[in-house]
């Protein structure tokens, strides 16, 4: 399933299925090659660490584990909602994203 994710690193996003169903976060990576991402606070996931030179205490860590970029939605700041992406061309020739309900620019 190689190709396009609808997010970008950066992005604020809400999500709108599984066991994270509400909540929000900000994207910390994108694998367009699975079609998953990363994002901050949402899915996180427990992991034993055995020590190393870099991490010298072993245990027990959580971290942010990768869910499929479908199960989230773009966050507008504008009107506060979750939203589709829309795709619109300016005047200077440069495409940008914009919200599908009040139609304000996504990218900055």
């Amino acid at each position: 399933m190689a190709g396009k994710v609808h997010v970008k690193k950066g992005d604020t996003v809400y999500i709108i299925s599984g066991k994270n169903k509400g909540k929000k976060g900000k994207v910390l990576e994108v694998i367009p090659k699975e079609g998953k991402i990363i994002v901050e606070g949402v899915n996180i996931a427990t992991k034993h660490v055995k020590p190393t030179r870099e991490l010298q205490q072993g245990g027990i860590i959580h971290q942010e584990a990768p869910f499929y970029s479908s199960k989230a939605m773009v966050f507008c700041t504008k009107c506060n909602k979750p939203t589709r992406i829309g795709r619109k061309i300016l005047e200077d020739g440069t495409k940008v994203r914009t919200c599908k309900k009040c139609g304000e620019v996504l990218d900055k």
